[in-house]
């Protein structure tokens, strides 16, 4: 008993020791607008990460595009993103390193309660088409972010090249919520993570003018994962508060927080650490 005791009390030291260690130090993050737009790191992840580590967590949203290019000049410690394929490319490079998947969701297409070009309750592909051939009006991010990319991989899915260049095709440059208001203004249909629409439902008291038309498909799995920046490629970057965030982000009990975390009584992000 008197052992149990002292290694108790040892393992509860060398945790102090531990936080000790990292208390009043700020990690500073690059993530993308849905992370932010939805409240998880305001409401939950930054005041949680601080009380459990005592570090400070600080982020810019900005779209992926824009979150790993950050990494890339040096900005950056840590980055919480949502494009597997662009991430590895940094990976490959040697920007970013120990990447770990933390949660998920999934892309809808919304567009108006009418639906002009008819195309709810189809396959992803096959409603890509069917707008297309309408020419009805779809907002895009435009900002090369995790769901732009995504975007542009479905058009491709469809066989089609990026219509950028249609009148009917709206190329925002802005973040998803904008981005939905503008869909709303112009009567057109887009892309958003469910995250996102879920958040801009409650704006609208649970019955916004948008609504989800095509949803399920396989390729709208949304992944997002958390990398760490290569202190070998920046020097300055606090690689070792990088590692301790995101093994903290992958803890049970963060975890937990997250498959919690809901609006609408719905789920925004469900986690999937391994």
């Amino acid at each position: 008993m008197k052992f149990m005791k002292a290694a108790l009390i040892s393992l509860a030291m060398t945790a102090l020791l531990a936080a000790a260690a990292f208390a009043g130090e700020t990690l500073m993050m690059a993530t993308t607008t849905s992370t932010a737009n939805t409240g998880l790191l305001d409401e939950l992840i930054v005041p949680k990460f601080q009380k459990d580590t005592g570090v400070e967590l600080k982020f810019v949203a900005v779209g992926t595009g824009k979150a790993l290019k950050m990494a890339e000049n040096c900005d950056v410690d840590v980055v919480l993103v949502h494009a597997p394929a662009a991430e590895q490319k940094y990976v490959d490079a040697g920007v970013l390193m120990d990447r770990k998947e933390l949660m998920y969701n999934d892309f809808v297409i919304i567009g108006p309660a009418s639906d002009p070009a008819k195309v709810k309750g189809m396959k992803v592909v096959e409603a890509m088409k069917t707008i297309a051939a309408a020419k009805a009006a779809f907002a895009s991010r435009g900002d090369n972010s995790g769901t732009n990319k995504k975007e542009i991989s479905l058009w491709k899915a469809a066989g089609m090249a990026v219509p950028d260049k249609a009148e009917w095709y709206v190329q925002t440059g802005q973040g998803m919520l904008p981005t939905i208001t503008v869909a709303n203004e112009k009567g057109a249909y887009t892309m958003t993570d469910r995250g996102t629409y879920i958040k801009y439902s409650a704006n609208h008291d649970g019955n916004p003018p948008l609504k989800v038309l095509v949803e399920g498909d396989e390729i709208l799995f949304n992944q997002y994962s958390a990398l760490a920046v290569n202190p070998e490629k920046c020097p300055s970057a606090k690689y070792d508060l990088a590692g301790k965030f995101i093994a903290w982000m992958a803890k049970p009990d963060t975890q937990k927080a997250i498959g919690d975390f809901r609006l609408l009584g719905k789920k925004l992000f469900i986690p999937n650490a391994k």
